[in-house]
């Protein structure tokens, strides 16, 4: 079983992600999800924003990579959103990575490197009209063409953090589905 490190999205910490957490738990993976708000959770996406701005997005990325720093490198990195940025930059520059799965977002490669390890397989999901994921899929698709083990799942539909089950995006049905293809991830890493 795999062991992960999950970085929350700019909501917080909220129970929809620590149901998420759980389902992987239910699965036999070790899952640690370090809270970078420090307890804190928005009501929406600007309030995180408005929140993630004034503590300063190098602030909570520096603290995701402390939280990963005190744990094992053989670590499968998961980012929801905001936490993509720090899920994706751990994968593609911290040694001993088992991969990555990359939610609601994907920044380009060049932002962390010049590519992606060939050694860390990904997967990444978004929906095909969510206006922030839209932004996104251009470096998904180069990830998913230059990596030799990557993934892209686009799902219909434009909810943003449709993973999360305690907020209105929630989208039970497409939720299942990345979770099974997650699970099958994990067993397989």
């Amino acid at each position: 079983m795999a062991e992960v490190v999950l970085f929350h999205h700019v909501q917080g910490l909220t129970d929809g992600i620590r149901a998420f957490a759980y389902d992987l738990q239910q699965s036999g993976h070790t899952v640690h999800t370090p809270n970078l708000f420090e307890g804190r959770t928005f009501d929406s996406l600007e309030q995180g924003m408005a929140f993630a701005r004034e503590t300063g997005f190098d602030v909570l990325r520096e603290r995701g990579m402390a939280a990963a720093g005190g744990l094992r490198p053989e670590l499968v990195y998961v980012g929801l959103s905001f936490g993509v940025t720090i899920a994706q930059k751990l994968a593609q520059t911290r040694p001993g990575a088992r991969g990555a799965l990359l939610l609601h977002a994907c920044i380009p490669l060049t932002e962390y490197g010049e590519s992606w390890p060939e050694s860390v397989p990904v997967q990444i999901h978004g929906k095909e009209g969510d206006e922030f994921f839209d932004e996104d899929l251009p470096a998904a698709r180069e990830l998913a063409k230059s990596a030799r083990s990557a993934e892209l799942f686009v799902y219909p539909g434009d909810q943003h953090l449709f993973t999360d089950s305690s907020l209105e995006a929630f989208d039970a049905e497409a939720s299942e589905l990345l979770l099974e293809r997650v699970r099958t991830f994990l067993t397989a890493v």
